[in-house]
C-alpha cells in the first residue's frame, strides 16, 4: 500500500517560557515558512501595486489569494490551462487560498446560504448567479494549486446575536468540511485546513474544535473573528481556541493584521495571520510604524524631510521623504506602490522581531516595550492588559 507523503510538516523551534508564543517552521511544497508569519493578501492573484519578484526579494514566503474572486475571473478553465496560479501570476513561493466563505459576510446582500452552498449574485458585468458549494470551492482551489486551501465554511458575523443561527453554522461548517475532504483531488500537494466557527460563544467553539480535530488534517484555522466584535471578546476566543487545538499543528487566525493584534495573538499561541489592512491602508496614504499609523495626507508632512521610519531599511524609507510622499498620496499610483513596499516590509520586520525575541528569550521584554512605545502614558486598553496577563506577561 502506497503512503501519500504529507505536503506539510511543522517543526516547533522554540517557545516563550512565560506565554504561549512559539517559533516554528512550516515546510510546504513551495518552500519553508517561518512562524509566526504574517501573510500579505493578493485577492485576485496580485498584491496591489507590487510585483511578485519584489515580494520575493523582501523575503515574503507565502501569499494569500481568494477562491471566490479567482473562480469568477479568470475562472477554473484558464487557471488549469495556465498550470495553476503559481505559474499564472509568476510566483514560486507558497500560496494559501481563502475558500470564499468570508464573502458570505462581505457580500451578504448578494448571497443566499443553504445546505447546498452559497448562491451569489456575481460581481461580473453579466450579473450571473454563482453557486459556491463546498465541492465547487475545492474544484477552484485544486485548479489554483495553492499549498494551503481552506474548507468552505458557513460564516456568521460576530455581531449577529442569533445563537440558533450560529449553532447551525457550526454544524454546517463541519458537514461542509467532510464534503470538501471527500472531493479534494490533490492531497499529496495541497493541504485542507478546517475553520473553527462559533463566533463569540465558547461552548460552540468547543463543539467546532472537537469535531474538527477528529479529521485527518495538517493544520487549523480560527475563523469568524475581526468582524466588529469588541476586543475583550475577541482575545478570549483566540485564547480558548489555541488552548484546545492540537499543539503539533499550525494555527491560523484569519483576517488579523493590526500590529498590536499580531503581538498579542502571537503571545496567545497563533502561528499564522493575514489581513488586507497593510496594503489597503497604503492606498489611502497611511504608513505603518511601531508607534502607530502615519497619515501622509496631513499637511504637517508637507515639509517633513524625514523618511517614514528612520529605522526601516525598505527601499521607500531609504530613498523618499514624508514630504515627497505627501505630495503624491492618493493622487499618483506610484504613491500606492511606495507606501505598500514600506507597509509590507514593516509587517515582515515585526514578525521577525517577534520570532527572534522568542528564540533568544526576550519575548516578554519585547512585548512590554512594544506596548509602552504605543502607550507611553501607560494607559493601556483593558483588553491588552487582560489578554497579556492571561499568558503571564505583565505590562510596565
Amino acid at each position: 500500500m502506497t503512503t501519500i507523503k504529507s505536503p506539510l510538516s511543522f517543526a516547533i523551534l522554540g517557545k516563550c517560557g512565560s506565554s504561549k508564543a512559539r517559533v516554528g517552521k512550516i515546510t510546504l511544497p513551495h518552500g519553508p515558512v517561518d512562524t509566526p508569519v504574517f501573510m500579505p493578501v493578493g485577492t485576485q492573484g496580485t498584491l496591489k501595486g507590487m510585483l511578485p519578484e519584489q515580494l520575493k526579494a523582501m523575503g515574503v514566503q507565502i501569499l494569500l489569494a481568494n477562491t471566490y474572486h479567482l473562480g469568477t475571473r479568470p475562472g477554473v478553465d484558464i487557471l488549469l490551462k495556465a498550470g495553476g496560479l503559481h505559474k499564472f501570476m509568476n510566483w514560486d513561493g507558497n500560496l494559501l487560498t481563502d475558500s470564499g466563505g468570508f464573502q458570505m459576510v462581505s457580500l451578504l446582500k448578494l448571497a443566499e446560504i443553504t445546505e447546498q452552498g452559497v448562491k451569489f449574485e456575481s460581481l461580473n458585468e453579466q450579473k450571473d448567479q454563482v453557486m459556491l458549494s463546498p465541492e465547487h470551492s475545492i474544484e477552484i482551489q485544486n485548479a489554483i494549486g495553492a499549498d494551503i486551501i481552506m474548507q468552505l465554511d458557513d460564516v456568521v458575523k460576530t455581531t449577529v446575536p442569533d445563537k440558533e443561527r450560529i449553532e447551525e453554522s457550526v454544524h454546517r461548517t463541519t458537514r461542509w468540511l467532510d464534503r470538501c475532504i471527500k472531493v479534494h483531488q490533490n492531497p499529496s500537494t495541497q493541504n485542507i485546513f478546517p475553520i473553527v466557527q462559533g463566533t463569540l460563544y465558547q461552548d460552540l467553539r468547543k463543539i467546532s474544535i472537537a469535531d474538527h480535530i477528529k479529521r485527518d488534517v495538517n493544520g487549523f484555522a480560527i475563523g469568524g473573528l475581526s468582524g466588529g466584535e469588541s476586543k475583550d471578546d475577541f482575545w478570549k476566543i483566540v485564547h480558548l481556541c489555541t488552548d484546545l487545538l492540537p499543539k503539533n499543528k499550525p494555527i491560523y487566525l484569519m483576517g488579523v493584521g493590526f500590529a498590536t493584534d499580531l503581538v498579542v495573538c502571537s503571545a496567545l499561541g497563533v502561528d499564522m495571520f493575514d489581513c488586507v489592512f497593510p496594503t489597503r491602508t497604503a492606498r489611502f496614504g497611511c504608513a505603518l510604524t511601531m508607534v502607530g499609523q502615519i497619515n501622509l495626507k496631513k499637511k504637517q508632512y508637507a515639509t517633513d524631510l524625514q523618511p517614514i521610519d528612520k529605522d526601516c531599511d525598505c527601499s521607500t524609507c531609504k530613498n523618499y521623504t514624508r514630504a515627497y510622499l505627501h505630495g503624491i498620496v492618493t493622487d499618483l499610483p506610484v504613491a500606492c506602490h511606495l507606501i505598500t513596499v514600506h507597509n509590507v516590509v514593516f509587517q515582515l520586520r515585526l514578525m521577525k522581531t517577534i520570532r527572534d525575541s522568542i528564540l533568544n528569550g526576550t519575548f516578554v521584554e519585547f512585548v512590554q516595550q512594544f506596548m509602552l512605545a504605543i502607550h507611553p502614558d501607560r494607559d493601556y486598553p483593558t483588553w491588552i492588559k487582560d489578554s497579556l496577563t492571561a499568558v503571564n506577561i505583565p505590562l510596565l
